[in-house]
């Protein structure tokens, strides 16, 4: 699942979170596997988008569709 923005590094994600942005995720392909992301729950993470080669992964939780936390 990746984060509708882009982040280079993980850490970017959590100083966005930190300083109240309001962050989405999304299931790429998600039309062909029917895979959608929850509303609330933990959710894993994975950066930059493809086809950059993943650098970070990270799990999150959602609330409301928002990620309110990153471990």
């Amino acid at each position: 699942m990746y984060t509708v923005k882009n982040f280079r590094t993980k850490k970017e994600l959590k100083y966005a979170l930190a300083y109240g942005a309001q962050l989405r995720v999304y299931q790429p392909n998600a039309d062909l596997t029917g895979a959608r992301s929850p509303e609330n729950g933990t959710v894993f993470l994975e950066g930059p988008h493809y086809p950059q080669p993943h650098t970070w992964y990270a799990e999150a939780v959602l609330k409301d569709g928002v990620i309110i936390k990153v471990k």
